[in-house]
């Protein structure tokens, strides 16, 4: 099989040659895994993830120069840096770490909110985009890109604080910041579509360990809505298309409402938090899952042993060879991962032939 061929039994529940998988590292563990096996572990892999690309700004596009936000700092100095939406980030030495600095924190003016600037993809063009899938599909690849963060997004912009509390006093404020990333959102994934990507990725981190980090009604008002909307819009220009979700945590509370608005890839499925079993023994072949290898537990703490035990038992009780499973880490492997983890994860990965 292809790895297109592969994704595209997964996802539909159809057998697969092997069970797909796969893993991304930060930096740090990747050097290490490089050193570990000779070779850059994303090329000593062969993983099971798709490749696509974004719209493209047009030739003399201005994006906001967010430094009035960050007075007496500057990008890319005393380890500073300023991302797309504005939002700082400060190194302190700590690995990949940063600490943010959200640009409207200081404020709770809804003009100054509605001023902010954010980039609008609206006149951006998809010939990258369309090259990117073509390729792709050309090489046995299959097409996805990321359309964006929501929730995400609007709370690094505003202070993590100040926009829950947005939410529950002042709707309006909250708003705002979310619509503008919808608005990009929905743009991007109506352009994958009419490209033919086969999948657009979404979600946003609405949980914690045990439960969401706001009433279910909250988010079903607040975000249901708007992805609801961006899901809608592709599958106007691509019925067949595919809509992997990501979240963190326990998301039980509203698993049956990212099935009703067309989630088909379930993102990481935290055994810690969730159990896959029982999440697929609700579901069915409603919902493919992509992860459920712990990341707080097998990955870093776990011996060889435990890692090929875990990777096979839980490919038996979900079926495996029969689809609906790609095999991940719950999160990126962080430093304190060790390499033979990760080496015994993709062979007993590979034992798992249909």
């Amino acid at each position: 099989m292809t790895r297109r061929e592969r994704f595209l039994a997964f996802v539909n529940f159809e057998p697969v040659d092997r069970v797909p998988r796969r893993a991304s590292f930060v930096e740090s563990l990747r050097q290490r895994m490089t050193q570990h096996l000779g070779k850059d572990p994303y090329a000593y892999f062969e993983m099971d993830g798709g490749s696509g690309a974004g719209l493209r700004p047009p030739e003399g596009y201005k994006f906001p120069n967010y430094s009035a936000y960050h007075p007496g700092r500057e990008h890319g100095k005393n380890g500073f840096t300023i991302d797309g939406n504005g939002c700082g980030h400060q190194s302190h030495g700590f690995y990949h770490f940063t600490h943010y600095l959200s640009p409207l924190r200081h404020t709770d003016r809804l003009e100054e909110i509605e001023a902010y600037p954010i980039a609008s993809n609206a006149t951006w063009l998809d010939d990258r985009m369309k090259k990117a899938c073509e390729e792709a599909h050309a090489r046995g690849d299959y097409a996805q890109i990321f359309v964006g963060h929501m929730y995400e997004n609007a709370w690094q912009v505003r202070g993590y604080e100040p926009f829950l509390v947005d939410l529950l006093t002042r709707r309006e404020a909250a708003e705002v910041l979310l619509d503008r990333f919808f608005e990009n959102n929905l743009r991007a994934a109506e352009a994958a579509a009419r490209c033919g990507y086969d999948c657009i990725a979404t979600g946003d981190d609405v949980a914690n360990q045990k439960t969401l980090m706001f009433q279910p009604d909250l988010w079903r008002e607040v975000m249901k809505t708007r992805w609801a909307k961006v899901i809608a819009a592709a599958r106007r220009h691509k019925p067949d298309i595919q809509v992997w979700y990501h979240s963190d945590g326990n998301l039980t509370d509203i698993l049956d409402d990212l099935v009703e608005i067309g989630v088909t890839i379930l993102n990481p499925v935290q055994p810690e938090c969730m159990d896959p079993v029982a999440v697929r023994r609700r579901f069915g072949k409603r919902l493919a899952f992509d992860g459920c290898i712990g990341t707080q537990t097998t990955f870093p703490f776990g011996t060889t042993n435990e890692m090929r035990r875990v990777v096979r038992s839980l490919a038996e009780a979900l079926e495996a060879r029969a689809g609906g499973l790609l095999l991940s880490p719950t999160h990126v492997l962080e430093p304190e991962v060790p390499p033979e983890n990760v080496v015994t994860f993709f062979r007993t990965c590979d034992e798992l032939r249909g």
